[in-house]
C-alpha cells in the first residue's frame, strides 16, 4: 500500500489545468465581424452553455474525488492506475467541450461531436465507477475502520446509477445534439445543487 497524498496532488494539479483550459475555448468576438457586439456575444451561446456545463462537472467530479479519497487510509497500484485513466478522460473534456461548441449548429458532423461530449463525461465516469468499485467491493482493506458495509453499498449503488444519464445523453447525440447538450446541462445542474451533491453525480 502506498500514501495517498501523492496521488491527490498530482489530481488536483491535472484538474486545475483542465478546468481552467476550458475558457480558452470561449473566443473574443473580432471587432471587423458584422453585427454589434451584444449579438456577436450572443452568437456564441454554445460556447457559454458548454463551458458552464463542463465546468460544473469538473467541479463535480473533482469535489467526489476528493470524498472518495477521505474513505481511504491508503491506495494500491491498481488505484493509481485506474486514477490516471480518471484523470486521462478528465483531460479530454476541453477538447469535447471545443468540439461541441464547435459543432452544435452545424449541418454536418453535430451529431459525432455531441456524441464525443456526452461519451467523455461517461468514459469519465466509468473510470471513476471503477475505483469506486475496486475499493468498495474488492479491497475493501484499502478504507478506514468507520465506513462500514451498509455505506459500502450505498455508495456503490448510487455510482452506478449515476452512469445511466450519460449513457443516454451519449445515445440521444443520434436524434439531436441540443438534447444531448440539454441532458448533460441539466445533469450539471442538478448534481450542483445540495440535494443532487448528496445523491452522487458521476462519482460521491
Amino acid at each position: 500500500m502506498m500514501s495517498k497524498a501523492r496521488l491527490e496532488a498530482f489530481s488536483d494539479g491535472v484538474i486545475a489545468i483542465a478546468i481552467t483550459l476550458l475558457v480558452l475555448n470561449i473566443s473574443v468576438p473580432s471587432p471587423a465581424a458584422r453585427g454589434t457586439l451584444a449579438h456577436k456575444l450572443a452568437h456564441e451561446w454554445p460556447s457559454y452553455v458548454s463551458y458552464a456545463t463542463s465546468f460544473l462537472t469538473i467541479g463535480i467530479i473533482w469535489i467526489n474525488h476528493h470524498a472518495m479519497l477521505l474513505r481511504l487510509r491508503a491506495v494500491d497500484h491498481a488505484v493509481l492506475f485506474l486514477n490516471l485513466l480518471l484523470l486521462l478522460f478528465i483531460g479530454v473534456l476541453p477538447w469535447s467541450t471545443a468540439l461541441m461548441a464547435e459543432y452544435l449548429r452545424e449541418s454536418s458532423g453535430q451529431n459525432l461531436a455531441a456524441a464525443v461530449y456526452a461519451g467523455s463525461f461517461l468514459a469519465m465516469s466509468l473510470s471513476f465507477f471503477a475505483i469506486q468499485r475496486h475499493t468498495l467491493l474488492t479491497k475493501t482493506h484499502l478504507l478506514h475502520e468507520h465506513v462500514d458495509a451498509a455505506q459500502r453499498e450505498a455508495i456503490y449503488r448510487r455510482n452506478r446509477v449515476g452512469l445511466i444519464p450519460y449513457l443516454v445523453a451519449t445515445i440521444a447525440a443520434v436524434v439531436s445534439p441540443y438534447l444531448t447538450l440539454a441532458i448533460c446541462a441539466a445533469l450539471a445542474a442538478y448534481y450542483a445543487l445540495p440535494t443532487g451533491a448528496a445523491s452522487a453525480s458521476p462519482a460521491s
